[in-house]
């Protein structure tokens, strides 16, 4: 990239954002860029009178304070701010146009649970609950309840088998004959096991699970009778595994595959103005936006990292024991205390 002066750009913020238009950013990227350092710029005239390419190390700190003692700003919407001011400083220095990063040691310093990735959507639990009343057909209802009340993968939604499903009260149906589900009611069995290609339960598998260990995770109402309605119509399957989620159109009866789950979603957030062709992986809204989207607002409710870390599947042996052992106390009354209603 060729080097340009610091005397060669009067307006680095404007520079900034007609480089971001060049390099084919979205229009709402460009639009959050501009909002934010615009913030910032205001910010530095009322504190120093400084302007962006003569800020310090405290400034930017400074700058990150007021946003964190900001009510209308969750810690996650702080991390992303300050990613977006660390990519301008970065870029700006990268092209000659300023001697250093100031964020670089902000960034270092900042809560590293947070999901710092500036170009993310973030949705508020209101935004989603719009969202879900246009998902009206059991199936897709069921998916992404799913994806949302959980925090699975895609592909660990698709492994799921009837015998991973626990619902009280239910008969008609094969439901949780797994051990780890014995007197666990309305819960749901997340194995670490099934691999692509692999038989598993009977069955080759089309995705595989990535869990460092097996997981148990509540079913609260809103997830309960969402399942309860897909059940209700479910075609029956030739698999001898007993898949919870199958086609009803195209592979009647048969296993979704990854591929399918996330056309539905494809299909859904591009009604709400939610997926951009040309966007990026994390500007749009796909199966694992959901496991994002649960992991950042349960985690802000909770303020238990250890119980998220648990129900996402991504803690190691000593730390999960510790909650698969105290399972139907901790873990689920946390989880049935703060998760988000979506209806």
């Amino acid at each position: 990239m060729s080097s340009t002066r610091a005397g060669e750009v009067e307006e680095p913020v404007a520079f900034f954002l007609r480089d971001v238009e060049l390099h084919g950013k979205s229009e709402r990227t460009r639009a959050e860029y501009e909002r934010v350092l615009g913030r910032y710029r205001s910010f530095l005239a009322d504190r120093s009178d400084r302007a962006p390419g003569e800020a310090t190390h405290r400034d930017c700190t400074a700058f990150v304070h007021e946003l964190r003692t900001d009510p209308e700003l969750a810690d996650s919407t702080v991390a992303t701010y300050a990613a977006y001011l660390h990519r301008f400083y970065a870029y700006m220095t990268q092209v000659g146009a300023f001697d250093a990063n100031p964020m670089a040691l902000v960034m270092e310093e900042l809560d590293e649970r947070i999901d710092t990735d500036p170009a993310r959507r973030e949705l508020t639990v209101s935004e989603m609950r719009s969202f879900l009343t246009g998902v009206t057909h059991p199936l897709e209802r069921a998916l992404i309840v799913t994806l949302l009340k959980t925090g699975v993968r895609v592909g660990e939604l698709c492994n799921l088998d009837l015998r991973d499903l626990s619902l009280s009260g239910v008969s008609g149906y094969d439901l949780g004959d797994r051990p780890a589900l014995e007197g666990r009611r309305d819960s749901l069995f997340v194995p670490a096991a099934p691999s692509v290609g692999e038989s598993y339960n009977g069955a080759e598998r089309t995705a595989s699970n990535k869990r460092k260990r097996d997981t148990v995770v509540p079913v609260d109402e809103e997830l309960r009778e969402a399942l309860l309605v897909w059940l209700a119509i479910r075609p029956d399957t030739p698999s001898p595994a007993e898949p919870l989620f199958v086609g009803t159109a195209s592979g009647w009866g048969r296993r979704l595959t990854p591929e399918q789950v996330q056309r539905v979603v494809r299909q859904h957030a591009r009604r709400v103005g939610w997926y951009e062709k040309g966007a990026g992986v994390t500007e749009n809204v796909t199966p694992h936006y959901f496991r994002h989207f649960f992991t950042t607002h349960l985690r802000e409710r909770t303020g238990e990292r250890g119980v998220v870390k648990y129900l996402r599947g991504d803690v190691a042996d000593d730390i999960i024991d510790t909650y698969t052992h105290n399972w139907g106390g901790r873990v689920r009354e946390t989880y049935e205390r703060h998760v988000y209603e979506l209806s």
